[in-house]
C-alpha cells in the first residue's frame, strides 16, 4: 500500500516549506499520499488540504482569542482525520500553539510524530520542550543551534540545513523586472516587505510609507517598491495606500525580486529576514504588534533580538525598530545612515554572508523527506 503522510503548516512560511518538503516526498516516493493542512503552494505540490489556512495565520493574543472558534473548528475536523485515513506518521511544521496539542491526539492513535521546522521554544516557553520529548518521534531543525539545543534536553534530532537555500531564488534578472515595472535603475530602490498576515500589513506598512516619504523627501533619486503576497486580499492594500503619503510600486507575487532589485529593504521580523539575508541585501527589521501582546512578549520572551536573522547570529547585526521604535523618524534615520554609506551597506552584507554560511548546504527539503521516509520503514523508536 503506498505510505500515507499527514503534513499540518499554518501559516506563509509553513506553506512554503510545506510545499517545498511536499515536492521532495513525492520525488523520493511518487506514490506517497499527502493529506492535512495547508496552504495554496501545499496544495500544488500535491497536498489534500482539508482546511484553508487563510483564516489561521494571526499574530498577537487579541486576534487569536477573537479567531478561537476558527483553531478547535480545525482542530477536530483534522483530529476526525487521523481516525479515518488512519496515516502512517504526521509531520508538523512550526505553528506551535496547534500542533503541539495536534501532537497528543497522534501519540494517542500510536502514530508517529515528526516535527519538521522548529517552534522558537528557545526564545520564549522553554518548558515545552518536554512536551516536545514526551509525543514527538523525532525533530528536523533547520538552524544549527536548534541541534545543540535539542539534543541537549534528550530529543531525538537531525540538522538538515535551511530549505530556502533551495527555495530563494528571483524569478527575473534584475534589469528585465525593474523595467517590468517601471523602475529607473539609476534611482535607489528600496523594497517594502510588511509582513504576511493581515494584522502584520495593516501595522507595519503604514509605518513603512510614512517612513518612505520622508526618506523620499532626503534621497530624491529613491524609489520604493511593496511586496504584496498573492494570498493576501489586494483590497487590505488599497485601504492602507488610498491614505499613504507615498505610492511605492505594487509587485504582486514577486517578493524575491522586489528584494533582488533593491539596495535596500524594509521588512517584517519573521523568515522574510532570512530570505533578504540570502539574496545578501542589507536591511532593517521594523515590526508592531498590540500593546497588550508586546506587554506580554516581554515577560515571556527571553532573549535579546526578534529578527530572525540576528537570532541566527547571536547578535545585532540588523538594526531592530520595534513597537515604540518602530516610527517613520527612527526609520528614516536608520535608512539615512545606510543609504549615505556604502561602506555601512558593504559591512552589514559582509555580516549577512557569514551568517548565511552556517545555514548548511543545499538540498534541506530532500534530507528532511528521506530522514521522514526512513522513519516510516523503520517505525517510531
Amino acid at each position: 500500500m503506498p505510505k500515507k503522510i499527514m503534513i499540518i503548516a499554518g501559516e506563509a512560511s509553513g506553506d512554503l516549506h510545506g510545499s517545498s518538503l511536499a515536492l521532495a516526498l513525492k520525488e523520493l516516493e511518487p506514490d506517497v499520499k499527502l493529506i492535512g493542512m495547508g496552504g495554496e503552494k501545499m496544495v500544488k505540490a500535491g497536498l489534500q488540504s482539508f482546511q484553508d489556512i487563510k483564516d489561521l495565520s494571526v499574530i498577537g493574543l487579541i486576534e487569536i482569542l477573537s479567531s478561537l472558534g476558527k483553531f478547535k473548528a480545525a482542530f477536530n475536523l483534522l483530529a476526525g482525520k487521523l481516525d479515518s485515513e488512519k496515516p502512517d506518521c504526521v509531520v508538523l511544521i512550526d505553528y506551535p500553539e496547534f500542533n503541539l496539542r495536534f501532537a497528543k491526539e497522534a501519540k494517542k492513535r500510536g502514530i508517529p510524530v515528526i516535527y519538521y521546522i522548529s517552534p522558537q521554544i528557545w526564545a520564549w516557553r522553554k518548558e515545552r520542550v518536554n512536551i516536545i520529548k514526551e509525543y514527538v518521534d523525532k525533530m528536523i531543525v533547520i538552524l544549527g543551534f536548534e541541534k545543540d539545543f535539542y539534543a541537549e534536553e534528550g530529543v531525538d534530532v537531525e540538522f538538515v540545513g535551511h530549505p530556502l537555500l533551495d527555495s530563494v531564488r528571483p524569478s527575473f534578472k534584475k534589469e528585465e523586472f525593474m523595467k517590468k515595472y517601471g523602475l529607473e535603475p539609476a534611482f535607489k530602490t528600496i523594497a517594502l516587505l510588511p509582513g504576511s498576515r493581515l494584522t502584520e500589513i495593516e501595522r507595519n506598512l503604514p509605518i513603512m510609507l510614512k517612513a518612505a516619504k520622508r526618506i523620499k523627501d532626503r534621497f530624491g533619486d529613491s524609489q520604493f517598491i511593496l511586496a504584496k503576497p498573492a494570498e493576501i486580499s489586494s483590497s487590505v492594500y488599497e485601504k492602507i495606500l488610498k491614505r499613504a503619503p507615498l505610492k511605492p510600486v505594487v509587485a504582486e507575487g514577486y517578493p524575491y525580486d522586489c528584494i533582488n532589485a533593491a539596495e535596500l529593504v524594509l521588512v517584517a521580523s519573521g523568515t522574510a529576514t532570512v530570505e533578504t539575508m540570502i539574496l545578501d541585501k542589507p536591511m532593517l527589521i521594523i515590526y508592531k504588534v498590540s500593546l497588550l501582546t508586546w506587554l506580554i512578549g516581554k515577560m515571556l520572551v527571553r532573549i535579546p533580538n526578534i529578527g530572525l536573522v540576528n537570532i541566527i547570529a547571536g547578535e545585532k547585526i540588523v538594526p531592530e525598530l520595534v513597537q515604540f521604535d518602530a516610527t517613520p523618524s527612527k526609520i528614516t534615520s536608520e535608512a539615512s545612515s545606510l543609504l549615505s554609506s556604502p561602506e555601512k551597506m558593504e559591512a552589514m552584507r559582509t555580516r549577512l554572508a557569514a551568517v548565511r554560511s552556517g545555514l548548511g548546504g543545499p538540498g534541506a527539503s530532500s534530507r528532511a523527506a528521506e530522514i521522514i521516509l526512513n522513519k516510516i520503514r523503520r517505525g517510531a523508536r
